[in-house]
């Protein structure tokens, strides 16, 4: 068994550092080796018994915790299918163009179709339980693009897992398996009350050594390692590997504080885990829905430096200052205005820039917040009423036509904000509001969020017009479309099973 990562910006086949050589940790399936909301959910087991402390107040040993706690983790194993184009044969040995017989087969088989042959990939990452009644978290990287997910307790019970949610921004995926019977759920902590030199025990299963058991300290908070709008990493030395990925950081009480995400390759004791406050915010999104709606402010942002602090005649760099504000925004509604500093959100200190985006997008839609702010040395207080992210997935209202749904896609109109905010135009191709999780949408590699501009080469600008097309051929059995992906254009390939 073999384990990979994720690269935070390469393509996913690519074995490369990522931006400061951080790394997804687990299983990313063929990706490179790396390292690695909610009331009754968190409910989880009783009678805490913290780490024995030494007569100089360091834990004497971490046995009664590893004990109670190693029952809420799950070894988590995926299967992936890739779909590979090329010569009609392959040897017996498995001899392709780059084997030393590469040359024989291609002559031999010239005349031969190119054949689309699919290939089995297997990784491996962690969980943690959340509901006795079988909820597990992990990371969305382990469980991404899989077509099949076993979930392995520390009892060794195997269970198929159902992926009922995944969040690709924060790298968190929610799954399910069906128990004999209730399950030892972990307690989620509060992430906020850490502080840097505080001890912590990661559980996992790297290299698939299950229950492996780390201790370590936090080392930092708030690390910001480029992966993505919403980075806000504890740093821990904990001992973190490929196959920890997804799996739990406890604090000596035996709450979760954070789930153990990456590494930095090469590095000694410096991994990463997305703190479990972020999760705890979405998960019961991802149980719901599947998927998140985040709230929207339209600002754009940057960091004070002691430069910009003098010249704007602030006491200190504290605070997020706005470069520009969107047109039509929640902030231009608000009175929010160019050379702003965003002070406090709904009553959360913004100490500095990168902790405002997850205080934004963790508010509820249509929610109305106070935001304070600074205006040339002036302190005011604001009303805003958060709005939806553009490219988020509206509510949905009701099923997906069943045109829709064989190809596991559910299709909304571009509203004007959000085809502005995909660099489209009003009218010009469909958004994806939602994937079904092992669906021919999900293994072609479509994202919620997606616009879909044409249909097997012709173009569309409703959702009627899909459904128009589908039923022109009801039988068919694969499907091309062109995707609209931040500034990408690129075509996806669906088939059914």
């Amino acid at each position: 068994m073999w384990n990979a990562g994720k690269q935070w910006v390469a393509a996913r086949k690519t074995m490369l550092v990522v931006g400061v050589a951080a790394l997804l940790v687990g299983s990313g399936l063929g990706i490179g080796l790396a390292g690695g909301r909610l009331h009754q959910m968190a409910a989880g087991a009783t009678g805490m018994v913290p780490a024995v402390a030494s007569p100089g107040g360091a834990p004497a040993g971490f046995a009664d915790l590893a004990e109670r706690l190693a029952p809420s983790v799950v070894n988590i194993r995926v299967t992936k299918v890739e779909r590979v184009t090329g010569p009609g044969f392959m040897g017996p040995e498995g001899f392709g163009p780059d084997s030393p017989f590469g040359d024989f087969f291609e002559r031999f088989f010239r005349e031969m179709p190119r054949q689309p042959r699919e290939f089995r990939q297997q990784g491996a990452g962690s969980g943690f339980i959340i509901g006795k009644e079988g909820l597990i978290v992990t990371n969305n990287h382990v469980v991404e693009g899989a077509r099949e997910v076993t979930g392995t307790l520390a009892s060794e019970e195997e269970y198929l897992a159902t992926v009922i949610g995944r969040d690709p921004k924060t790298d968190i995926a929610l799954v399910k398996i069906q128990p004999k019977g209730a399950l030892p759920a972990a307690t989620l902590g509060d992430s906020d009350r850490l502080r840097v030199g505080d001890w912590v025990v990661a559980i996992g299963n790297p290299f698939g050594l299950n229950n492996t058991v780390t201790a370590g300290i936090i080392s930092a908070k708030g690390r910001v390692i480029g992966a993505g709008p919403y980075d806000d990493f504890i740093q821990t030395d904990a001992s973190i590997n490929p196959g920890n990925s997804g799996g739990p950081l406890f604090n000596l009480q035996g709450e979760v504080v954070g789930i153990n995400t990456a590494i930095i390759p090469n590095g000694q004791g410096i991994g990463f885990a997305v703190p479990v406050n972020l999760a705890k915010s979405l998960l019961p999104q991802l149980e719901a829905k599947g998927e998140v709606s985040r709230g929207y402010l339209g600002v754009n942002i940057q960091a004070i430096t002691p430069e910009l602090a003098k010249s704007l005649s602030l006491k200190d760099k504290k605070g997020a200052l706005v470069a520009d504000v969107t047109k039509g925004s929640p902030a231009e509604a608000a009175g929010i205005r160019r050379g702003d500093v965003i002070a406090k959100f709904d009553g959360r200190d913004v100490s500095e820039m990168h902790n405002l985006p997850p205080l934004v997008a963790a508010t509820p839609i249509d929610k109305e917040v106070p935001i304070t702010i600074i205006r040339e040395g002036t302190q005011q207080t604001l009303r805003v009423k958060v709005g939806r992210m553009p490219g988020e997935p509206a509510e949905a209202s009701g099923p997906a036509e069943p045109e829709q749904s064989k190809w596991g896609l559910a299709l909304r109109d571009l509203d004007a904000r959000t085809a502005q905010g995909l660099g489209l135009k009003p009218g010009e191709g469909v958004l994806v509001a939602a994937v079904r999780p092992g669906s021919a949408a999900e293994r072609a590699g479509i994202r919620t969020g997606d616009a879909i501009l044409e249909v097997n080469r012709q173009k569309v600008t409703s959702v009627k017009e899909v459904q128009a097309m589908a039923q022109k051929e009801p039988n068919a059995q694969s499907l091309l479309v062109l995707l609209r992906r931040g500034d990408a254009t690129l075509f996806a390939a669906l088939e059914l099973k």
